[in-house]
C-alpha cells in the first residue's frame, strides 16, 4: 500500500462504525466512510468536540451539521496551499490520500532533468496539477465543472502558482482527449482521476467500468516520444489495483517501462493502522 504519511496539517484521528474522525488544520470533522465496517472504542474526546459532522441519510445523500466551522479555510502540504470548504456529499475539496501521488509526481518531474508537459484529466481542485507545476512542469488541467476549475485556480494562487504555465480548461475530458489526438498535441505525462459515474454536458453517461480503458488507450496516443509517467486513480470498488495494473500494462506495452498498482491509504493515529482510501496505478519509464 502507498501511504500518505507526510501530512502535518491533516490527520485521521480515529475511525469506527462507518465514520472517520479527522483533523483538517485546527478543525475537527466527522464524515462517513464505507470502508469503516468495524466498531472500536471511541476514546478520543474529539469524537464529542466537533466543528462539523456529515450525516448520511438512509435514503441516500445526507447533510452537514455545523457547530463552529468557517465557510472556507486553508490547509498546507509542503509548499502547496489548498482552500477547503464543506460541500455536497461529505466532500471538502481535497482527497488527502492523494498526497502520496503528489510526492511521486514531484519526484518524477524533478528527476527528469528536462521540460515536462503534463495532462491532468478529471483534475478536480488541482492537487496533482499544483504538484506538477511546483516541480516545474507545464500543465494542462481539464475538468468538466467550471466551479472546480475556478477552485483549482484559487488553490494555485494561494500556492504562489498563479503565473505558472498552467492551462485551465472547462471541458469534457473524453472529447478534449479526442481533439488533442486530432491536433497532434502530445504530453510527457498523463494523470487521470475519473469518477465512478457521471454525465457529460449533453447528458452523456460516463460509467468507469465501460469508459476508462478506452480513455487510457486513447491517451497513449497523446504521449510524446519520451513519455515519463502515466497515473490512474480509482475510488471504484470493482477497479482493484490488479485491474489498474492490467489495463496500464496492456495499454503501455509498446513503451516498456514499469507498471505498479497499490491501494492508497492514510495512517490512523488511534490504532496505528492504515485506512484504505482507493487505488492507484502507475506506469513509469525506467
Amino acid at each position: 500500500m502507498w501511504i500518505a504519511n507526510q501530512w502535518k496539517e491533516y490527520e485521521v484521528i480515529d475511525c469506527s462504525e462507518g465514520e472517520k474522525l479527522e483533523r483538517w488544520g485546527r478543525f475537527i470533522l466527522l464524515r462517513p466512510d464505507p470502508q469503516v465496517i468495524w466498531k472500536t472504542q471511541k476514546a478520543d474526546r474529539r469524537w464529542q468536540d466537533l466543528n462539523a459532522h456529515y450525516h448520511r441519510s438512509a435514503k441516500g445523500g445526507g447533510e452537514w451539521e455545523f457547530f463552529d466551522l468557517p465557510q472556507q479555510w486553508e490547509i498546507h502540504y509542503g509548499p502547496l496551499t489548498f482552500h477547503l470548504k464543506p460541500f455536497s456529499f461529505k466532500h471538502t475539496g481535497l482527497f488527502p490520500e492523494q498526497a502520496v501521488n503528489w510526492d511521486w509526481i514531484i519526484e518524477k518531474i524533478k528527476k527528469a532533468g528536462r521540460p515536462v508537459k503534463v495532462l491532468n484529466l478529471f483534475a478536480y481542485t488541482g492537487g496533482a496539477t499544483l504538484a506538477a507545476a511546483k516541480a516545474g512542469a507545464q500543465v494542462t488541467h481539464v475538468d468538466a465543472s467550471k466551479g472546480m476549475v475556478g477552485w483549482a485556480k484559487e488553490n494555485a494562487a494561494a500556492s504562489h502558482l498563479a503565473n505558472a504555465p498552467i492551462r485551465w480548461l472547462v471541458d469534457d475530458c473524453i472529447k478534449f482527449a479526442e481533439r488533442e489526438i486530432r491536433r497532434g498535441n502530445t504530453y510527457d505525462a498523463v494523470i487521470m482521476d475519473p469518477p465512478s459515474y457521471g454525465r457529460g454536458p449533453k447528458g452523456e453517461i460516463w460509467k468507469i467500468e465501460d469508459a476508462v480503458f478506452p480513455l487510457i488507450q486513447a491517451c497513449t496516443r497523446l504521449l510524446s516520444k519520451q513519455p515519463l509517467f502515466f497515473l490512474v486513480n480509482s475510488y471504484t470498488t470493482g477497479l482493484q489495483p490488479a485491474v489498474l495494473a492490467y489495463m496500464l500494462s496492456t495499454a503501455m506495452k509498446k513503451y516498456g517501462g514499469l507498471v505498479e498498482a497499490q491501494e492508497i491509504g492514510l495512517p490512523v493515529t488511534a490504532s496505528g493502522l492504515v485506512l484504505p482510501c482507493g487505488a492507484s496505478g502507475r506506469w513509469e519509464i525506467i
